[in-house]
Order: structure tokens, then sequence, then C-alpha cells
């Protein structure tokens, strides 16, 4: 049984880097997501991203990215707004609500880190339905925008940050 007590979302720091690089994810996944290595290192993110890492205890189980710029543009026309990117959960550590835990968290970390947003962006896959209902129950919607990116069309869901 996980509590919020011992899951939380921290920002990136070097502490955490030698655990995210062994991160694996199964190849059915993989087809949606990065690595967060991969992700952390890649030339294509701005560097105001804030990369994000999910603990349980202190122990690095999952990831995400927070990224704005050109990128976000390409979801949303909301200045006001963040593109949460590359959201997964370490293989061994999946099935056991961390990542619904983590998601839950995520507005508090907006409200405090970034006071001025007031929406999370993002884009799922449409052959990634797992995800999509995680955000759905989540409180993420979804008003029927598709954008098509390199891994194929992606619904594109809002939540609103109140």
């Amino acid at each position: 049984m996980i509590t919020s007590h011992t899951i939380r979302i921290t920002p990136f720091t070097e502490n955490f880097r030698e655990a995210l690089e062994k991160f694996e994810l199964p190849e059915e996944q993989r087809q949606f997501t990065s690595l967060p290595v991969e992700k952390m290192n890649s030339p294509l993110v701005e560097e105001s991203a804030l990369h994000v890492v999910i603990l349980n205890a202190e122990e690095p189980v999952g990831y995400f990215t927070l990224e704005e710029g050109k990128k976000l543009a390409k979801y949303s026309s909301n200045t006001k707004a963040k593109l949460l990117t590359s959201f997964s959960i370490n293989q061994q550590h999946q099935g056991k609500g961390y990542a619904k835990t983590a998601l839950h968290q995520l507005p508090d970390l907006i409200k405090t880190t970034f006071p001025h947003v007031d929406e999370l962006v993002l884009g799922v896959n449409q052959r990634n339905e797992a995800a999509a209902s995680l955000y759905r129950k989540i409180g993420f919607v979804d008003n029927r925008e598709v954008f098509v990116g390199p891994k194929g069309p992606q619904n594109i869901m809002h939540l609103p940050i109140v």
C-alpha cells in the first residue's frame, strides 16, 4: 500500500541521474515516450524545461518534463500553460499506483513553482489507451483536438490548474 507520504514529485537534481540512467520501459511503452536520460540530453528540449522525478521514499521510480515555448505552442495557444511530456514509471515499479499519486500532486507543484500557470496540456498517442484512461481519471479533458506528431496522432488533453 502506498501513501501520499511516501510518493512525492520533485525537480531533478544530479543526485537522481544514476538511478534515471538505469530506467527501463517495456518495448510497447517505448513507442510512446522517451527514457529520462534521453529526454534530459535531447537538444530539442528548451533550457526552460523542468525535469521532474517521482520518488517512492527517496528512490526515483518515475519521471516527466514540464515544457513551454515552441513545443507548447504546437499543442496550445495558452501562454499560461505548461506541456507535460515524457511521463513514465520505471518498469519494475509499474502497477503500484505511483503514476496516479504523482499526477494528483502535480497541480500543487505547478502552483508553487509556476504561480502564473493556469493549465497543463499533454498529447497522448491515440494508440495509448492505458495512458489516456489514467489522464482522464486525474481530471484531464479531451476536447477532441489532435496533434500529429512523429509517433502518430495524439489527442491533446487539458487540466485546469485552480
